[in-house]
């Protein structure tokens, strides 16, 4: 039997939904910063709303939205006309999904929101329907060529779901909404893991391995192979980080066969430890250990402090499968 070939389909169709956000692309108006402004300035929630196809759309869009600062959840149009109407408040801002502007289902909803002056923005592609006469904002998708004989709704719910993430994005920055905000709404997981700060992983407290400036080298020794982390931290009498010193240092001293034994600490350690602050990525820290050739880092409150709070040694970050 013939084997069939079907890249040919694919790609057709690859190419009809690139076509449709071409168009989409072109489509975005003034009307798109009304929408961001007016969900921007939303003291209750973002509620989407759509049937079949645009409907999934629309729960996708507003999962994304909850995730990245705007709070927001998806009504079913069906149950809309037999109780969650009551779900709407006044303080919401509503986005209803319809290719058409014509489906049946959203009817009851557009006169709900009409009649309690609840904003309305639309995402749709008929000028002439319903649902963009009534809407306070239109969000307009040019009419695009569907796969599947031309009526399989895909180019049409692509840019649709584009559109969502437009917004979504453009909330993140209108809001300030950094990767440190969106690390508190994703703590599992692998994308968990890669959002976390050096103050995640850091060793803290007596697990640091502090020693001071004036303690003489014989001392230091049994302490540094204690700790058994090849590194400690040398501070003054005050607490501030004052140097660093390393097993490797060690095996410098004894391939220049010195008597360093009755030597304080400050007198051989390095001045200039490398640190980050407390919020720093543990994939940047990561980063920052390879290009510099280390394998630890003296975790500060913030750039200016002169005091370490933690230390991060690569072992942590790897453990927690961040690369």
């Amino acid at each position: 039997m013939k084997k069939k070939d079907y890249k040919k389909i694919a790609k057709n169709v690859i190419d009809l939904e690139i076509k449709a956000l071409k168009k989409l692309k072109s489509s975005i108006n003034n009307s798109f910063d009304d929408a961001v402004m007016a969900i921007g300035k939303c003291q209750s929630k973002v509620i989407l709303c759509g049937v079949g196809k645009s409907g999934l759309i629309a729960a996708k869009i507003s999962a994304t939205l909850s995730s990245v600062g705007t709070p927001s959840f998806f009504l079913s149009a069906s149950d809309c006309s037999h109780g969650d109407l009551g779900s709407i408040s006044k303080k919401d801002v509503l986005i209803l999904i319809s290719n058409s502007g014509n489906t049946e289902e959203l009817k009851n909803i557009i006169q709900y929101a009409n009649r309690n002056k609840i904003i309305l923005i639309c995402i749709m592609s008929k000028k002439n329907s319903i649902l963009y006469k009534a809407s306070d904002i239109k969000l307009y998708i040019p009419e695009v060529i569907e796969a599947g004989y031309g009526i399989v709704p895909t180019s049409s719910t692509t840019v649709q779901l584009c559109l969502g993430d437009a917004l979504s994005i453009s909330l993140m920055r209108e809001k300030k909404f950094e990767k440190l905000d969106f690390k508190n709404f994703h703590p599992a997981g692998n994308l968990g893991n890669q959002l976390k700060t050096a103050e995640d992983l850091m060793l803290t407290h007596k697990k640091i391995p502090f020693v001071n400036e004036n303690t003489n080298m014989k001392s230091a020794l049994k302490l540094i192979l204690s700790k058994r982390l090849g590194v400690l931290i040398v501070r003054n009498n005050n607490g501030y980080t004052k140097g660093i010193f390393t097993d490797g240092d060690i095996k410098r001293l004894v391939k220049k066969n010195q008597n360093f034994y009755n030597l304080q600490v400050k007198k051989i350690m390095n001045k200039n430890p490398i640190s980050i602050e407390k919020n720093t990525l543990a994939a940047k820290a990561l980063s920052i250990m390879n290009e510099k050739k280390i394998t630890c880092l003296c975790v500060h409150k913030s750039r200016n402090s002169n005091k370490t709070i933690g230390l991060l040694h690569i072992h942590n970050i790897l453990e927690a499968n961040i690369n």
